[in-house]
């Protein structure tokens, strides 16, 4: 894989661009399994058909299409950094490094996922990978990476640690969310404070169901983050490459404890939640976005690198780990009774009867 004019610089590209490949084909793999899951079958990745059909516990948020923000972004980030994230989190969370076996089971229900079975695909969380959690309150999690990026930064001063050894957080949210009271509060006092801590705006063009043109003012996140004195990229969000050097670059002014701006311009393939079929969405321009498949235009580019083998191998290795996740949330037991009074702020240790 090295060529005559790039040499090892050729080949460490391609190697680059098949890690952020996989990440991308093991989120793709995970959000159409969990689809078909929602929807009541799971014999289509491999269960055998008298398996009882596993299906998903409670809403669920698909981000097919967007997954080159998640691989892009979280490629720069290291294990101890933090992680804030939406209701449409599956991506972020497998590219910090959850393990995609607990997540399927906690998206089934089961009491060996992360939350216990409690929680569902709006709230997993694993603080072992620095993943804070995602969260079903749009703009929530923008308050909560900025107090915990400012919590970062009193610790580095108390250990007296520099640039070289400071820990961010990475802050996902969606276009809907620059509208909302958090949004600007959370940017001004990251400003003010001069936090580290990355906002990455997955502008998918839509809010739920309504187009983001017909309800956002101006030119969006990254010129709003601007007005406050903030560092803003806009990136196209089907290009993984161009995701991945620019949040190289915003992560080193981030560390440097400068609040930056990252707006992706991406798009959602599917409807609102899995069983929504999104009939409101332009035809034509769906078309479009499918057109642009973040994967496939990967997929183009490995080719022409002269690595389509290896991402084959990508796929096919992506699909047996969602495989193996789905067969153990399928076999994995369900919570016990006395788990719903755990893991509240006060059971009242049954008084309450």
């Amino acid at each position: 894989m090295t060529s005559e004019t790039g040499g090892l610089h050729a080949d460490g590209a391609a190697q680059r661009l098949l890690a952020l490949y996989r990440m991308m084909a093991r989120i793709r793999a995970f959000e159409d399994a969990a689809e078909i899951a929602s929807q009541g079958g799971v014999q289509a990745w491999g269960l055998a058909a008298s398996a009882t059909p596993a299906k998903v516990r409670g809403p669920l948020h698909l981000s097919t299409g967007q997954e080159a923000v998640a691989a892009g972004v979280c490629a720069n980030l290291r294990r101890d950094d933090l992680l804030t994230s939406t209701h449409r989190g599956h991506g972020h969370t497998l590219a910090k490094g959850a393990d995609m076996a607990r997540m399927m089971c906690e998206l089934f229900g089961r009491a060996s996922g992360y939350n216990g079975g409690k929680g569902g695909s709006m709230h997993i969380a694993d603080f072992s990978v620095g993943m804070l959690g995602a969260n079903g309150v749009v703009a929530a999690g923008i308050p909560i990476a900025t107090g915990a990026a400012h919590a970062l930064k009193l610790q580095r001063r108390e250990r007296d640690e520099g640039p070289g050894d400071a820990r961010i957080v990475a802050c996902f949210f969606g276009d809907g969310a620059i509208n909302r009271g958090p949004f600007l509060e959370g940017l001004n006092w990251a400003q003010v404070y001069g936090l580290p801590v990355l906002f990455v705006c997955e502008d998918n063009r839509i809010a739920a169901t309504t187009p983001t043109r017909s309800m956002t003012a101006g030119e969006g996140a990254g010129a709003r983050a601007a007005a406050l004195g903030i560092t803003a990229e806009r990136v196209d969000g089907n290009d993984v490459e161009a995701i991945d050097a620019a949040a190289q670059r915003l992560v080193a002014r981030v560390r440097g404890s400068a609040p930056a701006l990252l707006h992706a311009i991406t798009y959602r393939f599917k409807g609102h939640v899995s069983v929504d079929p999104g009939r409101y969405r332009d035809p034509q321009e769906l078309a479009r976005a499918l057109a642009d498949d973040p994967l496939e235009r990967t997929r183009a580019r490995l080719a022409a690198l002269g690595c389509a083998a290896q991402g084959e191998a990508i796929v096919a290795a992506a699909r047996a780990e969602v495989q193996h996740a789905l067969a153990v949330a399928d076999a994995a037991p369900w919570p016990d009774a006395s788990a719903a009074y755990t893991d509240v702020l006060d059971s009242g240790a049954g008084r309450w009867r």
